[in-house]
């Protein structure tokens, strides 16, 4: 199967090591001193337990153009870069090419293919010009939650840091074979794939964590753990993921845990960075519209009240704004 990466970061690098080394055809797109050293020395992927696997004569570039239409393309830049690279990924198109793309928190897609009175919805906070779902046929997309945590550690190299499943979806709940298909391919390279005929309430259980951890781990730049055992702050997190919870169950999700069992998992994690706290430390933007003005905006559109989320979200707003002007 011919797999284009866009985003070898450290997650699109992990499972294009992954898929590379199951004996794919793999092309990555990066750039900078990432691409420069994965051009001259490989892509190295170094597990938790200290193994290190290295993929050589693996195509790297910075020009989606250039490269010829692929089978699978997996986009895994962050939502705040896909508008800047989003007329570009129609070169890696075939008519029957499936695209997933694999972000954090509420994705373009989220409504289409969905039987609700928001089906003709576009979220703002994700694709206010339509550029992404423009030059992503919906038809094409598989659904995927990404689980696994990873970082580049040096350029070319990426570190595992846990997990290792890529829940899969089509978009209307069906089981088809294609999406059966993409699963057995992330199997064959040692990946978890399950596949879901109700992806957005996986989507959910993920995102219920992250709108509340994320962000108060970028401003405080406290670990889950610490933010689970310290009780201002895990009451702080309680607080928000109630309000999330109304406005999914408005929009028809059902979680299958408790919040308490939410937060109780995000604590076994341990002296964990999240992205976002990792995103602020590196002076990069977050995604803090996705993952939190996202929720908001459902919140407006299902008239739900979000205090809590509104205060978090603007003063991480405000914390980048300070950033990029330092």
């Amino acid at each position: 199967m011919k797999i284009c990466i866009v985003g070898a970061g450290a997650i699109g690098g992990y499972v294009g090591a992954k898929l590379a080394l199951a004996g794919e055809q793999v092309t990555l797109i990066a750039r900078g001193a990432h691409l420069a050293a994965i051009q001259q020395r490989g892509l190295r992927l170094r597990s938790v337990d200290g193994i290190e696997d290295v993929v050589k004569d693996i195509y790297a570039t910075q020009e989606i153009r250039q490269v010829e239409p692929q089978d699978l393309v997996i986009v895994a830049l962050k939502t705040q870069s896909l508008p800047q690279i989003a007329a570009d990924l129609p070169a890696l198109y075939h008519p029957k090419t499936l695209i997933v793309p694999a972000q954090n928190g509420i994705p373009w897609w989220y409504f289409r293919k969905l039987s609700s009175p928001h089906a003709n919805y576009r979220i703002q906070s994700v694709d206010p010009d339509g550029l992404i779902e423009a030059h992503m046929p919906v038809d094409q997309v598989i659904g995927c939650i990404v689980y696994p945590a990873a970082e580049i550690a040096e350029p070319g190299v990426i570190q595992h840091l846990e997990g290792d499943r890529f829940s899969l979806g089509e978009l209307d709940g069906a089981k088809t074979e294609r999406v059966q298909r993409l699963s057995q391919v992330l199997r064959n390279a040692g990946l978890k794939a399950p596949v879901r005929n109700q992806i957005r309430n996986e989507l959910w259980v993920k995102l219920w964590g992250n709108l509340a951890f994320n962000p108060i781990s970028a401003l405080t730049r406290a670990t889950l753990e610490q933010i689970c055992q310290y009780p201002p702050t895990r009451q702080l997190a309680r607080e928000i993921m109630l309000e999330a919870q109304a406005i999914a169950e408005k929009l028809g999700v059902e979680f299958g845990i408790t919040l308490e069992q939410r937060i109780e998992g995000a604590e076994k994690v341990g002296a964990h960075k999240t992205s976002m706290l990792q995103d602020i430390e590196a002076n990069r933007p977050t995604e803090v519209d996705a993952i939190v003005g996202a929720v908001i905006e459902l919140g407006r559109l299902t008239q739900t009240p979000t205090p809590h989320l509104d205060s978090i979200y603007a003063s991480v707003k405000l914390l980048e704004r300070h950033q990029h002007r330092r």
